[in-house]
């Protein structure tokens, strides 16, 4: 981002790469998919942190313990890089839309990113339909574009 010749330091890009989860493409498609997000992520010196989203109505597909593993194969020792996961829909989980998320899908979730070597990393549980959650994610937005939290 330029102004007038000069770089912006102030500015800061949201990239959403593609979901993988419930996505109706071919095989072909996930794996190019796969690969622009692995060269992705090893290229951006810049990146700061990612914001891993899951459904939180079903959980961990194959794909997200794929991603989990991968982000902690590329990031491992690079300081200046931060992982959240993000469970979404939360609201759709029970009727009072105030972001519950079953016991089974927070623990197969916990035990993936031990397994996968994301270890403890922040887990935020969000609602776009009722906004829960969302002062978590401008937090850790925050947090990474002024240095950082949670670090590999």
């Amino acid at each position: 981002d330029e102004v007038r010749g000069v770089k912006d330091f102030d500015c800061f890009y949201i990239v959403d790469l593609p979901g993988f989860g419930f996505a109706k493409v071919s095989r072909e498609q996930k794996d190019e998919w796969s690969k622009f997000q692995k060269e992705y992520f090893e290229s951006r010196k810049n990146l700061r942190v990612v914001f891993h989203l899951i459904d939180s109505r079903h959980g961990l597909v194959s794909e997200d313990e794929r991603i989990m593993k991968e982000c902690s194969e590329i990031f491992k020792g690079k300081k200046d890089v931060s992982y959240v996961i993000i469970l979404t829909k939360a609201d759709k989980n029970d009727s009072t839309g105030r972001g519950k998320v079953s016991k089974t899908v927070m623990e197969s979730v916990r035990n993936a990113m031990r397994e996968n070597g994301v270890g403890s990393r922040p887990i935020i549980t969000t609602s776009a339909e009722t906004k829960y959650g969302r002062d978590g994610v401008w937090t850790y937005l925050k947090e990474a574009f002024n240095g950082g939290v949670n670090k590999f």
